[in-house]
């Protein structure tokens, strides 16, 4: 049951994170865009939903493989996510526009460097690392929002790569392919170490602190 529900809130994080991007893609206002899509974000934290990129900041004080495991359930649940907010998306009026646009967005990614999507989801998550602990652990009701606001618009209007956001661009344009899954593993693991970064450097400033 545990896994179950652990799914569960994995494929509704996915969802989430769609509905963010099916905002940015009605928009033509690309600043805009970036700013709305900070409701994905807004209800994967207010409902305490499984959205990877955040879970995987906790790596480091739980680095077990029972959590590894929980990494991937959330993984594959969000993928599960977007897809199905793509596919009813494409049986509408505004999915077409959506696809086309996202279609786009998808050639530049698969058509980038592997490199340069690893580099890319590292910054991502460094800004998702500050928009959750912001929104967790903030005293300030204003910096809660600000961070979480700052931390997604940014890393879009910058150009990072959010694996569960690629998941619903891919799915949306109809991408799939070898290569799309070969680049989303890249920009994954591109989050994962860019979510740990900050955590690792602050346990070892505790560790280097308490001794001395």
């Amino acid at each position: 049951m545990k896994y179950l529900n652990n799914f569960v809130l994995a494929v509704l994080a996915g969802a989430a994170i769609s509905i963010g991007g099916a905002v940015f893609l009605s928009l033509d206002d690309k600043v805009l865009g970036a700013v709305f899509f900070c409701v994905g974000l807004f209800m994967v934290c207010t409902l305490g939903l499984n959205l990877f990129t955040g879970k995987v900041c906790a790596l480091p004080n739980q680095c077990t493989p029972a959590y590894l495991g929980f990494l991937g359930l959330v993984w594959l649940g969000n993928l599960a996510g977007t897809e199905i907010v793509a596919l009813l998306l494409r049986a509408t009026r505004a999915g077409a526009a959506m696809a086309e646009k996202a279609a786009g967005m998808a050639a530049a990614k698969t058509g980038d460097s592997l490199p340069s999507l690893f580099v890319l989801g590292i910054f991502c998550n460094i800004l998702i690392y500050l928009a959750i602990t912001s929104y967790q652990n903030n005293p300030h009701p204003i910096g809660k929002y600000l961070g979480l606001m700052f931390g997604v618009t940014v890393f879009i209007l910058a150009g990072f790569e959010h694996c569960v956001a690629d998941m619903f661009y891919f799915a949306v344009a109809g991408a799939w392919s070898p290569r799309t899954f070969l680049c989303l593993i890249v920009i994954t693991l591109g989050n994962a170490v860019g979510g740990v970064l900050f955590p690792l450097c602050f346990k070892l400033r505790d560790k280097v602190t308490a001794a001395v």
